[in-house]
């Protein structure tokens, strides 16, 4: 099965953060949610301008690929490298946050003798559906015309960023691109039109230490408006996953968005796509980001630079410790409770 369950132990440590993120984050992430525009404003540049100091030692840049301005990181002029290309995530409202998104993909491009792309695409509620997948599909457009090959790109993002990159999946096919040696998705939202579902949305409402559920919604409405919520490039759940490259979904079990990635990975497996999905316990929504606050992030990061090093072309990096140990499992506890969702 493509379906894992990690098992490790989370300690007091990462409890207690997430403990803290469900008491304080949460609430002002609702907040943020239903502000004003003007309101969404001044978070957009107050979370920009959040600056990384730790990029593993390499060069942080500011450039534009294909009119699409973004963050770079490592010698972006050496077309030989390989390429991580990460879409951030933020409700597609929210900027990157230098502080951890930067932070991430250096660390990963530290790893593999890589460069990175981290594209500031258009957002919400300025610019809504498609600007963002535009925005990011030519980002990726512009790599290959760079000179990067299609082989040594890897699309990773988290959050909404993750339903970015199974959108530019499906452009680059209708378009006859090059796809990508892989693709990571974290934590990604794949369903957006039905805030009270897939289940884990209701059964995690609670226990989930970042996302606001029943603020999601508004979230769909500054983002996609009356856009059709099933066309599978605003909804890749739904998606023709034929002919994509190989993927690795991170989930945590804890968070409203696990069926989302769950289900996806089971329609790409359904179509013959290499792909796997690791369900974490306890962490919270796209916790590889923070792992300044959850030491056990770090074996998520291996797990991610392992998963890169195999499918991306001519990457010469040392091994990594083998992974955890982890379980197979026919599906998260959300969708084993409904046999009617198995076969999905």
């Amino acid at each position: 099965m493509s379906i894992h369950h990690k098992s490790i132990t989370i300690g007091l440590r990462s409890r207690l953060w997430t403990l803290v993120f469900r008491v304080f984050l949460k609430p002002m992430l609702r907040r943020m949610i239903r502000g004003s525009h003007e309101s969404i404003a001044r978070q957009q540049l107050r979370l920009a301008g959040q600056a990384c100091r730790d990029t593993a030692g390499l060069a942080q840049g500011y450039r534009i690929v294909n009119r699409v301005p973004g963050l770079t990181v490592g010698d972006f002029e050496d077309r030989s490298k390989p390429v991580i290309l990460w879409l951030h995530g933020g409700a597609f409202i929210l900027p990157a946050v230098p502080a951890v998104h930067l932070r991430l993909l250096a660390l990963l491009c530290k790893e593999l003798d890589a460069v990175g792309f981290l594209p500031d695409y258009r957002l919400a509620p300025f610019n809504r559906f498609p600007a963002a997948l535009d925005d990011s599909e030519r980002a990726y457009a512009g790599l290959l015309e760079m000179g990067f090959d299609a082989s040594r790109i890897a699309i990773a993002g988290d959050s909404a960023g993750g339903n970015l990159t199974l959108g530019v999946l499906q452009r680059a096919r209708r378009k006859s691109l090059p796809m990508p040696a892989c693709v990571l998705p974290v934590s990604p939202a794949t369903e957006l039109g039905r805030v009270h579902g897939p289940p884990s949305r209701h059964l995690m409402r609670r226990r989930d230490a970042i996302l606001p559920i029943t603020s999601l919604q508004r979230v769909d409405d500054l983002y996609a408006g009356d856009w059709d919520a099933s066309d599978p490039e605003l909804s890749p759940l739904y998606a023709d996953y034929r002919g994509f490259p190989p993927m690795f979904f991170v989930v945590g079990a804890d968070e409203v968005l696990c069926d989302d990635s769950i289900l996806a990975a089971r329609q790409a497996e359904a179509a013959g796509v290499d792909v796997r999905c690791d369900v974490w316990p306890v962490l919270p929504h796209a916790f590889p980001l923070f792992e300044t606050l959850f030491p056990e992030t770090e074996i998520v990061r291996a797990d991610m630079a392992a998963f890169l090093r195999r499918h991306l072309a001519g990457v010469r990096a040392p091994a990594v410790p083998g992974e955890v140990r982890d379980r197979a499992f026919e599906g998260s506890a959300h969708l084993r409770a409904d046999p009617s969702l198995r076969s999905g």
